[in-house]
């Protein structure tokens, strides 16, 4: 193995690792989401649940959350074009698609449902009387986690691709795989 092709390869491999850790930690999130974060919020005061979830939503835009929403498809997307260069292709084609799945079912659904939706319900003031709360709650939250699950699903096939790529570029696999 010339000092190049090694070169290549630890890149891969960091890069394969790296995929899978941002797809691990953004599927992570959305999915705590899914299975306790809203239905909690379901479950209390609707005054409340607007005002936590405007608090949460204004909170999430930060440097520990950055990595793994933005940067995972650009990372998956990077090490499948490593991957390809050096002849690996069931793994270069894993990391694609899961980059893929995750750019426009995930990143990009994202900006174009539910941020909008977050940013409306931060515009409302949180009503004092429970049965307007109530009907302003009614109209975000199904439609917001109904998104949110498709995004869970979403970096779930990320979450496999990169696994997939991941295990393909194991030791003793033939180049062409």
């Amino acid at each position: 193995m010339t000092r190049s092709s090694q070169s290549v390869s630890a890149l891969m491999v960091a890069l394969a690792f790296l995929s899978l850790l941002l797809s691990g930690a953004i599927f992570g999130f959305f999915y705590a989401w899914v299975c306790s974060t809203m239905w909690g919020l379901d479950a209390i005061d609707p005054r409340v649940a607007i005002q936590a979830m405007q608090g949460m939503n204004a909170s999430v835009r930060n440097g520990v959350f950055m990595p793994a929403f933005f940067l995972t498809p650009v990372v998956m997307l990077l090490t499948a074009a490593v991957a390809l260069r050096a002849g690996r292709r069931i793994s270069g084609l894993a990391f694609g698609a899961g980059g893929l799945v995750y750019l426009t079912g995930g990143l990009i659904l994202t900006a174009a449902v539910n941020v909008p939706m977050n940013e409306a319900l931060a515009r409302i003031e949180v009503p004092q009387d429970v049965m307007a709360a109530r009907d302003i709650w009614a109209a975000y939250s199904p439609r917001w986690q109904m998104f949110n699950t498709v995004r869970t699903v979403v970096s779930a096939v990320a979450l496999l691709g990169a696994g997939v790529g991941l295990f393909y570029l194991r030791p003793g696999q033939a180049a062409a795989t």
